[in-house]
């Protein structure tokens, strides 16, 4: 991935409905949310929030297709950035003519699984709670989980960002000290 990581003069003049240029300056390829780095994981996050914003917006989308807490459920993110990885490769300049209208297809089944994951979730325009799971025999129940309101969506998204980040660079850290190495100066 780039060492690019977007800052606020790197969205300065830009138009909110500009969305054809990419924080990331590399062919699109999957994102396996499970793997990465610290610093990659932000610019993902960012790329992909900026994305769903547009999405929503453009095709006027519902809290039941795309809630505003869709970054707490994995389940959103993962259907989410296979959407955004189809949509770049569709509208790629090298991209054969008709494949736009591909994706529309498939952007039409995933508002249907979006809709089901929403609705399993239990997110809400207003309000959220950690998706429900279902405890096998022999699993400990999980502890239950409240709702909370959904007052600031922004300060949300970064804090939560900021808090995946940490966690992330946390286990970098402790993972480079188990091998007796210290980490990287990636500055």
């Amino acid at each position: 991935m780039s060492e690019f990581v977007p800052t606020a003069e790197a969205h300065e003049g830009r138009d909110e409905d500009d969305y054809d240029e990419s924080f990331v300056a590399e062919p699109p390829h999957p994102i396996n949310w499970n793997l990465l780095t610290a610093n990659d994981a932000e610019v993902e996050w960012l790329e992909l929030n900026r994305w769903v914003d547009w999405l929503r917006r453009t095709y006027g989308l519902p809290a039941a297709v795309i809630p505003p807490y869709w970054h707490c459920h994995t389940e959103l993110v993962w259907e989410l950035s296979a959407l955004h990885l189809h949509w770049l490769c569709a509208y790629d300049p090298n991209q054969n003519g008709s494949a736009p209208l591909g994706w529309h297809r498939d952007f039409a089944d995933a508002r249907l699984r979006l809709r089901d994951w929403v609705a399993t979730s239990g997110t809400r325009l207003d309000r959220d709670r950690p998706t429900r799971q279902a405890t096998w025999p022999g699993e400990e129940p999980p502890t239950p989980s409240e709702e909370s309101m959904i007052t600031d969506r922004e300060a949300d998204f970064v804090e939560f960002v900021v808090d995946d980040v940490q966690r992330r660079q946390a286990a970098e850290d402790e993972f480079y000290r188990s091998l007796g190495n210290p980490p990287l100066d990636e500055s």
